[in-house]
Formats: structure tokens, sequence, C-alpha cells
């Protein structure tokens, strides 16, 4: 059986989150093939992966949201002029009808035209035009056109990335990763699955009603794009699961069956974590607060910092290790290294990429302080070296912090985002509890060996590819889709 794993933005170029989660799913089924289809901004980002990728995957894949037209020019088959029923096609995607997704993969994926001409041609131009006269004439016309283009560009792309072949497709997300997993499934007659981490949908809604590049109706817009490609996901998917039950619930709200979702919790292993080395002797003097994360805006590092500075104030022992890479968005983590200085806070430091097994034993709580999280494998990695954990009210966390009738305990404290008062009183009552420290620790502990072990999701996405592959290996060989010699492969590794 070959799996495609369907990502985009993070594996295997970004360390941390659903790139980790990837690897070690990866690594849990070592004797499956592997291919990975990485949606990536433009081929500057080609081939320059964070992970050193396991034996079992054979290929990787590049798709390009920004790219050079390589259909422009063309000139055997070129055409600009749309058939009738492609015409109508595009007309149901851009005024938001009942899309014809079929029509749509087929004309992108079998039509010689240059994407450059389509966008600037005159069939593009009059459904926006109707679009444009039906739902916004109050708007300047010449704004709504660029805005369309750009809107159009990176899902066209999409559209004509080249398909490898496998037997199951695992899209980590909806979003263009999941276009493409479906395209695959509507070519191939393949399985296809859907993991969501995070609500991909109610994420970029986030972002954009929070974004300074895209203003006023342009924001509606853009969420309702991300809402059609989400809802083709949903309805091509054999699976959708999630991590937890609320997200579930938001799923089937945006349109997902109810009986095709699951919900499948984050594994790690635990045993990893077993005889991790514990404080060394330049440690005994402080009580370290471990931060393992990327220094990114969505982590809220600086309301940390903040929140460390007026805790350092009343419990001088204090030390901050923020662990993670730096590089992802260097402005800002310089905001947050000049933070540092302006406040002149002492016993911070930055570490920069790590194997996180050095220094959790090192660790006497540690600290997540993120505005939008799905179920942090970060956390459980605190819980598997015996800490517990203050953590902003995201995603899954309360679950992860409380549990839900496991008999394990509170294993951290749970705070509002961007609180630094309740994050600052978090940290002093740990710091100054050894006890609860040690409590809380154990019940973390219990909690991650009862519920959160590699073994347990292991398990179910076993049983998920068993049962989603023989519909599959069924279909298959009597129904004879796809054309072997029409789709070829282009590994980039």
């Amino acid at each position: 059986m070959k799996v495609c794993i369907v990502a985009e933005g993070c594996y295997p170029y970004v360390v941390g989150g659903v790139s980790s989660w990837i690897h070690s799913m990866i690594k849990a089924f070592p004797k499956t093939e592997y291919i990975i289809l990485s949606i990536i901004s433009d081929r500057s980002q080609s081939g320059k992966f964070a992970y050193e990728l396991p034996e079992n995957v054979s290929a990787v894949y590049e798709a390009y949201l920004d790219d050079l037209d390589w259909g422009h020019g063309r000139k055997s088959g070129r055409r600009t002029k749309l058939n009738d029923r492609e015409y109508k096609a595009l007309r149901s995607i851009v005024l938001n009808q009942e899309v014809d997704w079929e029509t749509l993969f087929e004309m992108f994926q079998k039509g010689s035209f240059s994407i450059d001409d389509l966008l600037m041609g005159a069939d593009f131009l009059h459904i926006v035009q109707e679009c444009y006269n039906l739902r916004y004439p109050h708007i300047v016309f010449s704004d709504f056109l660029w805005t369309m283009r750009s809107i159009y560009l990176p899902l066209f792309l999409i559209l004509k990335t080249e398909l490898p072949r496998a037997d199951i497709y695992h899209c980590v997300a909806t979003g263009y990763a999941g276009v493409l997993g479906s395209m695959a499934k509507h070519f191939y007659r393949s399985a296809l699955l859907v993991s969501e981490h995070g609500i991909y949908t109610r994420e970029r809604e986030e972002e954009l009603l929070k974004a300074g590049w895209v203003s006023g109706i342009y924001k509606n817009i853009w969420i309702e794009q991300f809402r059609k490609m989400s809802q083709l996901a949903y309805t091509y998917a054999d699976t959708v699961t999630s991590l937890y039950a609320h997200a579930r619930e938001l799923q089937i709200e945006l349109g997902c069956p109810a009986e095709k979702t699951m919900i499948t919790p984050n594994g790690i292993d635990v045993d990893r974590f077993a005889d991790i080395p514990g404080k060394h002797e330049e440690d005994m003097a402080f009580i370290n607060i471990g931060a393992v994360l990327r220094v990114t805006p969505i982590k809220d590092v600086k309301t940390m910092i903040r929140a460390f500075a007026f805790a350092k104030e009343e419990a001088y022992e204090l030390k901050l290790w923020i662990m993670g890479p730096v590089d992802e968005d260097e402005q800002y983590a310089k905001e947050c290294f000049e933070l540092v200085e302006a406040l002149g806070v002492k016993d911070v430091v930055f570490t920069g990429r790590i194997d996180v097994r050095e220094y959790l034993g090192r660790m006497d709580f540690t600290i997540l302080t993120s505005i939008s999280e799905g179920q942090p494998l970060t956390i459980l990695e605190s819980y598997a070296a015996h800490k517990p954990v203050i953590v902003t009210d995201v995603g899954n966390c309360r679950e992860l912090i409380y549990g839900i009738d496991d008999g394990c305990g509170t294993a951290g404290i749970l705070t509002h985002i961007m609180n630094t008062s309740e994050l600052k009183e978090a940290m002093l009552e740990l710091a100054h509890s050894p006890a609860m420290r040690r409590e809380m620790g154990e019940n973390g502990y219990r909690r991650v060996v009862k519920r959160y072990r590699i073994e347990l999701m292991r398990r179910t996405y076993e049983d998920i590819y068993e049962e989603i592959g023989w519909n599959y290996g069924k279909l298959w060989p009597s129904e004879g889709y796809g054309d072997e010699e029409e789709y070829q492969d282009f590994p980039i590794a």
C-alpha cells in the first residue's frame, strides 16, 4: 500500500506542530511506503527540508501557490477560449453556486491553456463582471477584478499540479491540500482521508479578520473561497478525523457529514522520555520554565516575555528557556529579542532548535501562550517528562489540563489568551509550590500514558487505512479508472 501525505506549509520544511505529527505518523508505519505532496509558497523553498526523511518515504513532490506560468507561450494545442461546460464550471465557483469540481479537475489537468491567459482573458473577465454586478456594484471594479485574480491564481496553480499516484491520499488539512486529495480521488478513484489538527476554515477566518493586507468586503470573499475548498474535501473524503470533540462539532457545522467524522487524539512515544537527563548543577539555583515552540506571532511569545518579566520581580530565581527555531519569522523573533532588552529582564534564554529530550528534564514546568492551537504535542511531551504546564485556553488545552472523567487529576494551570496578569500569577503559583508541581506532573504523566500514547494513535490509523484502503483495492482492479501514462510522477527527492 502506498500512502500520499498531502500537507500545506509544513512537512518536511518546518519543524514542530503538524510537521512533528506527520513525521511520527510515517515512522509509526515503517512497512508502509509514503510519498509526500507538499504545498509551499514558491520554488525558492524547494528541497529545503528541515527533517531527515524516514526510510519509508520514497519521494517528495511539491505544489506551489505562486509560480511561473509554465503553460504560457505554448504553441501546440494552446487555447484561451473555454467551451460551454468549462465556462459554466468556472462561473459556478466564482459565483459560489453548486461548484462543478469534476469539470474543473478535467479542465485544468487535461487542458493545455495558460493560467495567465485564462485570468487575463475574456471568459474570466465576463464571469467576474457578472459576479460584481450581482453582489458588489458599490466597490471599485478594477480593485475587485485584481483581487479575484489574486484569489484564483493559487487555486488554479494547485489544480494544474501533476498528481503522483497512491492508494490512499492522507490530507493533513482541507484547503489546498483537500483540493489535491479530492482531485486525486476523482482521477484515480483512490481513498481519501482528511485529518484536521486545527479547523482550516476557522483558522483562515481568524487570520483574515486580523489581517492588515486585506480590508472590507474582500475579507469575506477570501473566507468564502476557503469555505468552498473545505466543503470539497468534506464531500470527497471517505473519513475525516479531528483531535477532540469540539473540533468534530465544528467540522459538522461547516458541512462535513457526521457519519464521516471520527476523533483521533494525538499520540507520542512516551518511552522516548523515560531516561532524559535531569537538572544540571548550574540549574540548581533556578526554577526553570520551558517554552517549546516556534518563535512566531501565533505563539504570542511577547506576552510570555512580559508576564515573565513581572513574575521575576517577585521571584528572582525564575529562568525562562524559549526553545525552538527563531528563523520562521525573523522580524517577530527580532522584536522578541528587543523586548527582552527593553524590559531589562535577565535569565531569558533563546536556545534555537534543540532536541527537546536534552532540556525537558531540566525544567520545573513548561508554558505555552498560543492564541491558537489544536492539541499541542509539546504539552504531551511535558507530561511524558512528568512536568506540569501553563497553557492558554485554546484548542484542546482545557481537556489536556483537566481531562474528561479519566481520574488523572489536574495537570497544570489554564489561562486566558494574551492575559499577562494571569500568566504571571500562574508562574508564581507553580514557582512557590514544589509539591503542586510534582503532583500535577504525575497527573499529566498518567494522562498521557492512559490516552495519548503513539501506540494508540497507530492502531487507530491502522484501522482507518485498512478500512478505506480495502474499499480502494476492491474498486481499482475492476473499474480500470485513470490512465497510467496520462499522469506521471516527478519527485523532488
